[in-house]
């Protein structure tokens, strides 16, 4: 399943590789892609990149039916900086490009306008084919959109059903932007829920699969669950054969309560 997005096609459930590195890593990585994950997200700072590349070129799956993103961090956003890492973590991946290159969290001593154009920059050489920012607040998308006219095409946050993320998806439905969603599953928590559990049961699924269905199901949100177990690879894949009403996602809707689970001293200013 894809949505289409400012024109653009991407996969709508992808596969997150945080702490998936080494030999374990790599065949988990390749073992997703086998099983018909698309969309493959890494970053710099997970120290896998070359694991990654890897496990696409030995996946028998043509490197132009995935949507691959990496991630920039924070303290490396000055423009000579950015450049720099681009070019390196082609070399690691083995790609001659990335579909997406985000801004893994926005910086606080490094101007965003530099930023962005030296992402702009990349896009214009064809190091990546879209351009897009992490854990960026409203008011971050506003000065980015408004003030620099840059061109992003995804937002990746925290966004699980304990997590209510209205005001930013306004925002991003207004600019045609995706919202990949990381810790879908907040960490597990939605296996707690009596009502995610119920609706489980009621649907022939778990929890788990009930919360990434609910993800994929909103305008312009995708999600990108991580896993280890082969088990867990393959039930978050097994979205695709049912629906959830209007009043069953109104009532997921109805457990955000402002729980977040991903804290850090540089965080910015949450909406």
């Amino acid at each position: 399943m894809t949505k289409t997005i400012q024109g653009e096609t991407v996969p709508v459930l992808g596969f997150g590789t945080f702490e998936l590195k080494g030999p374990e890593g790599e065949a988990a990585i390749r073992t997703a892609i086998e099983l018909g994950y698309r969309q493959i997200d890494t970053a710099i700072r997970y120290g896998n990149e070359v694991d990654v590349g890897r496990a696409v070129r030995t996946s028998g799956v043509p490197r132009n039916e995935l949507f691959v993103t990496t991630k920039i961090w924070f303290d490396d956003l000055a423009p000579e900086t950015v450049a720099r890492r681009v070019d390196e973590s082609l070399d690691r991946l083995g790609f001659d490009q990335v579909e997406l290159l985000l801004v893994h969290w926005p910086a606080k001593d490094i101007p965003l306008g530099e930023t962005l154009a030296a992402f702009a920059d990349a896009k214009a050489q064809g190091k990546t084919r879209l351009i897009g920012v992490s854990n960026f607040t409203v008011a971050l998308l506003d000065e980015a959109l408004d003030v620099h006219k840059a061109e992003l095409f995804c937002n990746q946050v925290e966004y699980h059903p304990f997590l209510s993320q209205e005001k930013l998806l306004a925002r991003m439905r207004q600019a045609d932007m995706l919202l990949n969603a990381y810790q879908p599953i907040a960490r597990g928590k939605v296996f707690a829920s009596d009502l995610l559990n119920d609706l489980g049961r009621r649907y022939g699924k778990s929890a788990s699969q009930i919360t990434l269905r609910w993800h994929i199901q909103q305008k312009n949100v995708g999600a990108i669950p991580r896993s280890s177990k082969l088990e867990n690879i393959i039930a978050n894949r097994d979205l695709f054969d049912f629906e959830l009403s209007p009043e069953d996602m109104a009532a997921i809707h109805g457990l955000a309560r402002g729980e977040r689970y991903t804290r850090f001293d540089w965080e910015p200013d949450w909406d």
